[in-house]
C-alpha cells in the first residue's frame, strides 16, 4: 500500500512546523524522528531537505541546550573542529526537560522527559547518515556516522564481560540509566556492519570498527531479544532485512533466521492482545507503525519469513496502515501529542524504501554538495 502524495504532504508539513526550511529561525528537533525524516526525504528525492535537516540536527542536538550554562559543541571541541566533526560527542535526544543532575535522585516517570543520549537513537541517526552517504555519494556522512559509533562505543559500553548503559548524560560523562537496552547491542552490531560496508563501497577508507563490532556481537544474546512491544518487534524484523542485504546467505542465514523466529514469538503474543482492536485514543501510532515498517521489511525476504512463520502476520501491516490512514484517527489527542513522530513514521510506512533499502553506493543522484560551514 503506497500513498506518496500523503507521505509527501506529511513530510512537508513536518519540515515547515519544525523549522527545517528556516536556517536561522526556531527549530524543534528530536533525534529519532529526524533520523526517519532524513530517510523519507531521500525517498521523496528531496535531498535538499535531507541535507538541511542533517545540518539542523548537528547544530542543535550536537550542541548544548539553550537553557544549559554550558555552550558550544557537546563534544567540547572548539567551534571550527566541531563543525568538521559534529558527531564526536554524540547527539542529544531532544527531550523537553533538562537532564538530571549528577547528584539528583532519579524519578523514573520524569526521566522519560529528560534530555541525555540514548544509544538506540544514535544508531538510527548513524543509519540515516549512511543512507544519505549512499544516496548522494558523499562519504562525509558515512565518516560522521563512524565517528558517532566511536563516541558511543567509548562511553556506553563498559565492564568485563561487556555491558551497555541505556541512557547517558548529554556530555557522555556519566550514565543516567544504568540498565542495558534490550536490542541496543544488536542495533550496534548491524549498524557497524552497515557502515563498514558503505565505507568500502564508496572508497572512503576502511572504518576501524572492529572492536565495537565484536563487543556488540558478544552482547547480542538470542535469548534476550524476545519482546511483545510492537516497536521492538518491528526493529527485529528491520535488522533481519538489513542483515539480508549485507550478508551472503551462507554467512548470515542462521542469524537472520534467529531474528525472525524471535520476532515470530513476539508477534504471536502481540496479535493475541486486544491492542489492535482498541480505539485510536488508546493507541500509540508510532509504535504500531514501527511494526508495520518491520513487516514490510520481512516481506522482502519471503523465504526466510515463511520459515519463521512470519508470513501469517504480514497482513497486519495493511491493517495498521489502513487504521491510521483514516483522517479521523489522526485527530485524537494521542496522535496530536506525538504528531511529529506519528506523521514521520506513517510517511515511512507508506514509502519505506528510503529507510529500508540500501541505495547503490557510488551512484548518487544529487548535484548538491554538502559544504562544511
Amino acid at each position: 500500500m503506497l500513498s506518496s502524495p500523503l507521505a509527501s504532504t506529511l513530510m512537508m508539513r513536518f519540515a515547515e512546523r519544525t523549522g527545517i526550511m528556516s536556517p536561522s529561525g526556531p527549530t524543534r528537533r528530536y533525534l529519532w524522528t529526524d533520523a526517519f525524516a532524513v530517510c523519507n526525504f531521500i525517498e521523496l528525492r528531496r535531498d535538499d531537505l535531507a541535507l538541511a535537516l542533517v545540518d539542523r540536527v548537528h547544530h542543535t542536538l550536537g550542541q548544548h541546550r539553550p537553557d544549559d550554562a554550558r555552550t558550544g559543541w557537546i563534544s567540547g571541541l572548539d567551534a571550527e573542529t566541531g563543525e568538521a566533526h559534529p558527531t564526536l560527542g554524540g547527539l542529544r535526544i531532544g527531550k523537553p526537560l533538562a537532564e538530571r543532575g549528577p547528584n539528583e535522585r532519579i524519578d523514573e516517570r520524569l526521566e522519560w522527559e529528560r534530555d541525555g543520549q540514548y544509544f538506540h537513537y544514535l544508531t538510527k541517526w548513524m543509519h540515516a547518515l549512511d543512507q544519505l552517504a549512499r544516496a548522494t555519494s558523499q562519504p562525509i556522512f558515512n565518516t560522521w556516522a563512524g565517528e558517532l559509533v566511536e563516541a558511543a562505543y567509548r562511553t556506553f559500553v563498559h565492564g568485563s564481560p561487556a555491558r551497555m548503559y541505556w541512557k547517558m548524560s548529554i556530555d557522555l560523562s556519566r550514565p543516567q540509566v544504568a540498565s542495558m537496552g534490550q536490542h541496543d547491542p544488536l542495533d550496534g552490531f548491524v549498524t557497524c556492519l552497515e557502515l563498514s560496508a558503505t565505507a568500502a563501497e564508496l572508497g572512503a577508507g576502511r572504518l576501524n570498527l572492529g572492536d565495537a563490532t565484536a563487543a556488540f556481537a558478544s552482547m547480542s544474546q538470542p535469548g534476550s531479544l524476545a519482546t511483545t512491544d510492537p516497536l521492538g518487534i518491528g526493529g527485529l524484523l528491520v535488522d533481519a532485512y538489513r542483515l539480508a542485504q549485507l550478508m551472503t546467505p551462507q554467512r548470515g542465514l542462521g542469524l537472520i533466521d534467529m531474528l525472525l523466529a524471535t520476532a515470530a514469538i513476539g508477534l504471536s503474543r502481540y496479535s493475541a492482545t486486544a491492542d489492535l482492536g482498541s480505539k485510536a485514543a488508546h493507541r500509540l501510532a508510532f509504535r504500531e507503525l514501527g511494526l508495520a515498517i518491520g513487516l514490510e521489511a520481512a516481506s522482502r525476504i519471503p523465504e526466510a519469513a515463511a520459515r519463521a512463520g512470519i508470513d501469517r502476520y504480514l497482513s497486519l501491516r495493511d491493517e495498521i496502515d489502513g487504521f491510521w490512514l483514516q483522517p479521523r484517527h489522526r485527530t485524537t489527542r494521542t496522535w496530536m501529542e506525538h504528531a511529529d513522530i506519528n506523521d514521520v513514521m506513517l510517511a515511512t510506512s507508506l514509502l519505506p524504501d528510503g529507510f529500508l533499502r540500501r541505495h547503490r553506493a557510488g551512484a548518487g543522484r544529487s548535484s548538491l554538495v554538502y559544504s562544511l560551514l
